[in-house]
């Protein structure tokens, strides 16, 4: 296992607890406004070994509990099936970031008991998707990733970066929908301060706080808890 990223601590990435968040490269999504073109596009140089890592958590294991993997798409990596079972030896909770495109791998990482806790991006309404996304995407994967989370089998959230000509207020009452029931939704404030996957992005102002509120109002109904990152 090949890791383009680690970052030694952090508070906000895994809720609840004392973390480290490990970076991977590889995307199936172009998102026009991802702030980690670098990974998506396979372009990072950094290399950290599995062994640097594993050291590293070994030598951790009293500061931290839990380790977040994001990217890129992480379950593109089919050998993380070999990694975890080595990060879990070592006591410590795993979150996995996704974008939802690939239900099987997340779903036989549960069951296998290898992961425990799953942050699922909505990129958009299902009819933006694309848009979103930046490319064609299944979206019966996405909807199978939501079905099964809301199983309840696992800690989870959901969460979408709101970014102005892609999602609208109007929009909100349908992502309520597509999540129905879920017990954690959080709107996370778009960036434009950071070199983006398109450069047309960073021309675009972020929602005020007020609209973010707005939003956050109108999925209310749909789940039991929703928060706002700015």
């Amino acid at each position: 296992m090949i890791f383009r990223g680690l970052q030694k601590t952090t508070l906000v990435d895994y809720p609840g607890l004392v973390a480290c968040t490990l970076f991977v490269d590889k995307c199936n999504f172009r998102c026009p406004f991802c702030q980690n073109a670098t990974l998506v596009l396979e372009e990072e140089k950094n290399v950290i070994s599995e062994r640097e890592v594993l050291e590293f958590l070994n030598k951790r294991k009293k500061v931290l509990q839990g380790i977040c993997i994001t990217g890129g798409e992480p379950t593109l990596h089919t050998e993380l099936k070999e990694f975890l079972p080595k990060v879990k030896e070592l006591g410590y909770k795993i979150k996995l970031d996704t974008n939802g495109s690939r239900p099987d791998f997340v779903r036989e990482l549960i069951d296998s008991k290898l992961i425990d806790y799953v942050a699922m991006d909505i990129k958009a309404p299902l009819e933006k998707y694309g848009l979103a996304a930046g490319v064609k995407v299944n979206k019966e994967a996405i909807k199978e990733s939501i079905s099964l989370l809301l199983e309840g089998r696992i800690d989870y959230e959901f969460r979408t970066t709101v970014v102005p000509t892609i999602i609208e207020l109007e929009d909100m009452p349908k992502i309520g929908e597509l999540i129905k029931g879920a017990k954690a939704y959080y709107l996370q404030q778009f960036v434009n301060t950071v070199p983006l996957l398109d450069p047309e992005f960073e021309k675009i102002m972020p929602y005020s706080k007020e609209t973010l509120q707005k939003m956050a109002e109108m999925v209310k109904p749909y789940v039991k808890k929703v928060g706002i990152r700015a």
